[in-house]
């Protein structure tokens, strides 16, 4: 699985890139593998898996192995405190690692927007 990673100059800001065939109808299992060991690795590291650009479709799923279980149940119930109704960035959300991955484009999420 060919990975190339660009980097903001000293700041420690690595944004690997998985590379596959825009013409498959999904992700390939080796690109979710290869996104689990960076991201992985970049928590052992002590990094972080969200940047400049916030968390992406395919990182939300392990997002939340970066705050821990009981924050990461905090930020959802913030967002159902502030967005009750989900009209904020609708259809995103936060996944468990468990959850189904997605296809293309947001999937379930724990609290789907009414």
């Amino acid at each position: 699985m060919p990975v190339f990673t660009l980097a903001h100059t000293a700041d420690g800001n690595l944004h690997p890139i998985t590379v596959v065939d825009p013409s498959l109808p999904r992700l390939p299992d080796a690109a979710w593998e290869a996104a689990g060991e960076i991201f992985a690795l970049a928590l052992r590291l002590g990094g972080t898996l969200t940047g400049e650009h916030g968390v992406g479709v395919l990182t939300r799923q392990w997002v939340a192995d970066e705050p821990g279980p009981a924050a990461h149940t905090l930020q959802r119930r913030l967002k159902e405190a502030f967005d009750p109704r989900g009209i904020l960035n609708p259809g995103k959300c936060l996944q468990d690692r468990t959850a189904v991955r997605p296809v293309a484009g947001p999937t379930g999420c724990a609290h789907p927007p009414r």
